[in-house]
């Protein structure tokens, strides 16, 4: 499976509609709504990179209310206990 983020910029009168709409569109697993520069950050998880972009142009780019978006690849997960992502820096 691929997981992508989408940030979504909305018009800010609609975002309650805009986002229960692009939780509707298949393959979108979450919408979260946003304080900031981005109003909506919605989760896509898709069996390949070609449905990745079905889902945000076909479907999430149409739905009333997105202005525009910003597609985000997620590669690995990390978290506080793994022990495996270890970064330095210098030697």
């Amino acid at each position: 499976m691929i997981n992508a983020i989408v940030l979504i910029h909305a018009d800010a009168h609609r975002i309650p509609e805009t986002a229960q709409a692009v939780a509707d569109v298949s393959g979108v697993k979450e919408v979260y709504s946003c304080a900031g520069d981005i109003d909506l950050i919605a989760i896509v998880r898709v069996r390949d990179h070609g449905e990745i972009a079905q889902v945000v142009t076909a479907h999430i780019n149409k739905v009333d209310g997105v202005v525009r978006t910003a597609t985000h690849i997620a590669f690995q997960s990390y978290s506080s206990a793994d022990v495996e992502a270890g970064f330095s820096l210098g030697e």
